[in-house]
């Protein structure tokens, strides 16, 4: 059992890695971090949270989750500059708490970004089938537009785009970078094209009251901006996926946390811009549904504006999907690299520098959540599992530091070590405050990881075949 926690080290990842090559800067990273928290998340759930837990307080909600998650990034950013490597918060756990726990936060990612292109997913066939096909007068059967949970057979829009996105990752990082790059300008002019028309139709009565009573529960009465940003932390996962990168990155030392730091910056902006608008030009009650931003535009009719809005609500899910896509595969292909998930997901393809079964298995599990989970179940699961590795990630920076054997020259979190326990802590705090399905749902993942773990990966872990 004392051999669960033996720890990795930085030099035998760098090695393993070796396969993969650099090609990612900085301004690729920032694309990228851009494209995964610009999108299902600022397009879809402001109208979920603002109607279901916060009112237009859920401008709040997006504060305090963006301000949690920059310091959280910071922890990211200070482990990437010291362990350049692929797999994320599975390969720093591993290192600093030992493989038993870089597994769980390995098992727990994986329910992350699997989940998290599969909303997206969900998030783009909702828009698609109700602003695009409709312009056209195509009506998909009911059994085409949804899963079994919601009463039909199969989302097929849902899972053809995540063959799409597939088609695009297997062609590799510079592929994928070239569309982000295009495409992140776009939707990023899209969104702040809403915001300064929208600014013009706000009605301040919207915003009375700001935080509705009834939305008042503990503690100190703020239970319902919690749970709202505790959900909204959904949409602030993309530097996470940054992270999962920097194998792949030119100087990471450098150039992941300016990625980082850059992403969470434009994020927290256009997060509340975009949330205070929409929240001012429609009453919160009436933003529980799937396209509230273009409900919103229908709303003040301003139908040629409502289709500008669906291009960058698709433009910005579709480049989500790639960014977690991105990073979901390199992680099975950490966890196939060092034996605790099969051998031949860690193997990367000579022709193209690609892990390609890791991205085959990703593939096919995404699809089928695409294809047969609702959006809201699968956005609550997924906040699960990021908070978690957030939470082991912040109070890692402190064993970090106190590692003679890992030298950091580059970024380091500031404010030492009160700015990583803080961090660490409200982590905490926003899994204690999601709703209590969710944590069962979790808790029932992670115990399956725990047996599998026991069953297959000690068996077979490189680490511990080292030691025998």
């Amino acid at each position: 059992m004392k051999n669960i926690f033996k720890k990795e080290s930085v030099a035998n990842y760098v090695k393993a890695d070796s396969h993969l090559v650099r090609t990612l800067h900085a301004k690729d990273l920032v694309a990228l971090g851009i494209g995964a928290v610009i999108g299902t998340g600022i397009f879809i759930l402001p109208g979920h949270e603002a109607a279901l837990h916060a009112g237009p307080a859920v401008v709040i909600a997006f504060l305090v989750a963006a301000l949690v998650s920059g310091m959280v990034g910071m922890a990211y950013a200070e482990f990437s500059s010291a362990m350049p490597v692929a797999g994320s918060a599975y390969s720093f756990g591993s290192v600093i708490y030992g493989e038993f726990i870089g597994w769980l936060l390995g098992w727990a990612l994986i329910l992350e970004y699997f989940l998290a292109v599969s909303a997206e997913a969900t998030g783009f066939a909702s828009y698609f089938n109700d602003n695009i096909l409709a312009t056209f007068g195509i009506t998909l059967p009911k059994a085409l537009q949804a899963g079994p949970l919601e009463g039909g057979v199969i989302n097929l829009t849902a899972g053809l785009i995540v063959l799409v996105v597939a088609f695009i990752i297997f062609h590799g990082v510079n592929l994928s970078k070239r569309i982000e790059n295009i495409a992140v300008v776009v939707k990023v002019a899209i969104i702040i094209l809403f915001v300064v028309v929208g600014v013009f139709y706000i009605k301040t009565s919207n915003y009375v009251p700001f935080y509705p009573a009834k939305f008042h529960s503990t503690p100190f009465g703020l239970g319902g901006i919690s749970t709202a940003a505790a959900t909204v932390f959904f949409a602030f996962i993309g530097f996470d996926a940054l992270a999962a990168n920097s194998a792949e990155t030119v100087d990471p030392g450098k150039n992941v946390v300016k990625g980082i730091i850059g992403t969470v910056i434009v994020a927290v902006v256009l997060y509340v811009a975009f949330s205070f608008v929409l929240t001012g030009i429609v009453h919160y009650t009436k933003l529980n549904v799937d396209d509230p931003a273009a409900y919103a535009l229908k709303v003040i009719h301003l139908g040629a504006w409502n289709k500008v809005i669906t291009l960058g609500a698709l433009i910005g899910i579709f480049t989500a999907m790639i960014t977690m896509f991105f990073g979901g595969s390199r992680l099975v292909y950490a966890l196939g690299r060092d034996g605790l998930l099969p051998k031949f997901l860690g193997s990367v393809s000579s022709k193209r520098a690609v892990p390609t079964n890791a991205i085959i298995i990703a593939t096919i599990i995404q699809t089928f959540f695409a294809a047969m989970v609702p959006l809201t179940q699968l956005a609550s699961l997924i906040n699960a599992g990021t908070l978690l590795a957030f939470a082991f990630i912040s109070f890692g920076v402190i064993p970090l530091r106190r590692r003679k054997d890992i030298i950091n020259d580059g970024f380091k979190m500031p404010l030492y070590p009160v700015l990583p326990v803080l961090s660490g802590l409200f982590s905490v705090y926003f899994i204690i405050m999601l709703p209590n399905l969710t944590k069962i749902s979790v808790s029932i993942w992670l115990v399956l990881g725990v047996i599998f773990y026991f069953v297959y990966g000690i068996r077979h872990s490189k680490l511990q075949q080292a030691e025998d």
